[in-house]
């Protein structure tokens, strides 16, 4: 799927929801300050959305930071969508209207890397963090998203690993697309995990632009159905031990 994207914060339209959650970023702050050196991250959980709701949420989250700590884990699904990041020219539009008449929205983002796909039966996870209350490098930041993912693919019994290309392999295919934007050191965009994905979807596309390889899921390589529901539990205890970091969930977006 992605790679690193790097720039300034854009100023994103603050669509309403920002007075909804204005109460918990104070008291996510407050807990930073108590809990010294462990930052504390709130788990928000989205279930399903269309993909535009998902990015405004992340920008209100983003634009939070300029004025007290408000990082956040948003885990979510999407409905059918092929996005594209800015490494690559506009894609054809013959393409990309193709993609239309299967049912999906088609959106070009900020992110790092090339075209892929989010569904249904995908764990998308979205961190927004300042990368200032853990390492402050963007490499560090990556490296450990990898190492959660394959922590969590452990606990499956599946052992995964990283290669040249982004994101994390089992063997030559890819089971989960990592690719973020950060600016100034806030982070947002992040990974996705096929748990019981329809597969199907990728086959209209390159997925992330590498030739030869392929896609596969947690339910393909174990032969049973693994939802997302299932894998959560597992990210977030991964996620907390390898970003040394505290969760809470006192916040559902709406």
């Amino acid at each position: 799927m992605w790679t690193i994207a790097r720039g300034p914060e854009e100023k994103g339209k603050n669509n309403g929801g920002v007075e909804k959650i204005q109460v918990c970023i104070q008291r996510l702050w407050f807990q930073s300050l108590m809990k010294g050196a462990r930052p504390v991250v709130e788990v928000v959980r989205l279930g399903v959305v269309p993909y535009q709701e998902a990015l405004r949420l992340q920008q209100v989250y983003v634009d939070r930071h300029r004025s007290s700590p408000a990082n956040a884990l948003l885990l979510c699904q999407h409905l059918p969508v092929y996005t594209t990041g800015i490494r690559h020219k506009p894609y054809p539009a013959a393409l990309l209207d193709r993609l239309r008449l299967l049912g999906a929205d088609v959106h070009r983002t900020n992110r790092g890397g090339l075209i892929t796909f989010h569904g249904p039966g995908q764990l998308v996870c979205y961190p927004v963090l300042n990368l200032g209350n853990f390492t402050k490098s963007v490499r560090w930041y990556v490296c450990e998203l990898e190492k959660t993912i394959i922590s969590v693919c452990r606990r499956f019994g599946i052992e995964a690993s990283t290669s040249p290309h982004t994101g994390v392999w089992v063997g030559d295919q890819k089971i989960c697309a990592i690719g973020i934007h950060c600016g100034r050191y806030i982070t947002s965009h992040g990974l996705a995990l096929n748990c019981n994905t329809d597969m199907s979807w990728f086959s209209h596309i390159v997925p992330c632009g590498i030739e030869g390889k392929g896609v596969t899921s947690l339910s393909v390589k174990l032969q049973r159905d693994v939802s997302v529901e299932d894998t959560i539990p597992h990210l977030l205890d991964a996620f907390r031990q390898h970003f040394n970091c505290e969760l809470t969930e006192e916040h559902t977006a709406e």
